[in-house]
């Protein structure tokens, strides 16, 4: 009999592999704002929606969603707005959405901190044909933001002030970016836990980009990566009963020092390629920089 003879397996493989494309499909526009962080804040808020969701007798997921979303929006009011004690608003919030899930999930009846360990790093056999259903909707959600709005984002990401000039709504698509990656959080917890979901919004993005020039490359090694070991730690959770959550970015870390190390001799060689092809007597500074266009235009 192989795991796939399980429902609760053929469940966490349905959830593993839909995170395995949304977090990196989130995360390469965090890295971009240099907010990688920014996940794990929200996985502290997301506590709170879990504890409403215990003491009300309601979803979990969907009450961790809209708590989620609540927060990622009061994130970037602070960020607009806080200016000075923008960090110190920032810590509150994070560590009152810790506090509140504790507090409210031991106040719900028969509730206990004993319900929030598979929230917080992620269980395979809790995850129900329910769960699977809002993960696959929230992932719809995502990746339709994500992919459909990927030319805007990309270039907020890389520039506000230069898409603010362009004409782009700057801080609508902030904020969407925002309550995207809320979203995501939501849709990983079940599979990697709260504490660890940041993490594989991270990592795979930052492998991808040790082999990748372009924006849409890395996008898409950085989503083959995340299902990848997804789905490779939920296999190996099952069979050497280990959490899913804690192995699946243990490989997600060891995916990236592996091509890290793959990239070093593959750096090189460009750089002599590029050096060989420069006509002699050219300066540096004449050439066009790797990932333009002879238009003079970055490729997405």
């Amino acid at each position: 009999m192989t795991f796939l003879d399980f429902p609760f397996m053929q469940r966490a493989l349905v959830a593993a592999v839909l995170v395995g494309i949304t977090a990196p499909a989130v995360g390469i526009y965090l890295v971009q704002r240099r907010q990688a962080l920014l996940g794990d804040g929200i996985g502290h808020v997301a506590m709170t929606g879990i504890g409403l969701g215990f003491l009300l007798s309601t979803s979990p997921v969907w009450m961790a969603t809209a708590v989620s979303v609540l927060g990622a929006v009061l994130m970037e009011l602070i960020r607009w707005y806080g200016r000075t004690r923008g960090d110190i608003a920032l810590a509150m919030l994070f560590y009152g959405g810790m506090a509140g899930g504790v507090m409210l999930i031991n106040l719900a009846p028969g509730g206990s901190n004993a319900n929030l360990m598979s929230y917080l790093f992620g269980s395979l056999t809790t995850v129900s044909e329910s769960d699977v259903t809002a993960i696959s909707l929230l992932a719809g959600f995502v990746m339709l933001v994500t992919l459909g709005l990927r030319r805007q984002l990309f270039a907020v990401s890389q520039d506000e002030e230069f898409a603010r000039v362009t004409g782009l709504p700057v801080r609508a698509l902030n904020l969407l970016t925002a309550v995207t990656a809320a979203v995501t959080v939501t849709v990983a917890m079940r599979v990697v836990g709260l504490l660890l979901v940041s993490a594989l919004m991270v990592v795979p993005v930052a492998a991808a980009q040790q082999l990748t020039r372009s924006f849409a490359a890395t996008f898409a090694v950085a989503v083959a990566i995340g299902v990848t070991v997804t789905i490779s730690g939920t296999v190996t959770s099952y069979y050497q009963y280990v959490p899913p959550g804690a192995t699946i970015v243990l490989l997600a870390i060891a995916a990236f020092f592996v091509l890290t190390v793959l990239a070093t001799p593959l750096a090189r060689r460009r750089a002599r390629a590029l050096a060989a092809a420069q006509p002699a007597g050219d300066p540096t500074e004449c050439t066009i920089p790797a990932g333009r266009a002879a238009d003079g235009k970055v490729g997405v």
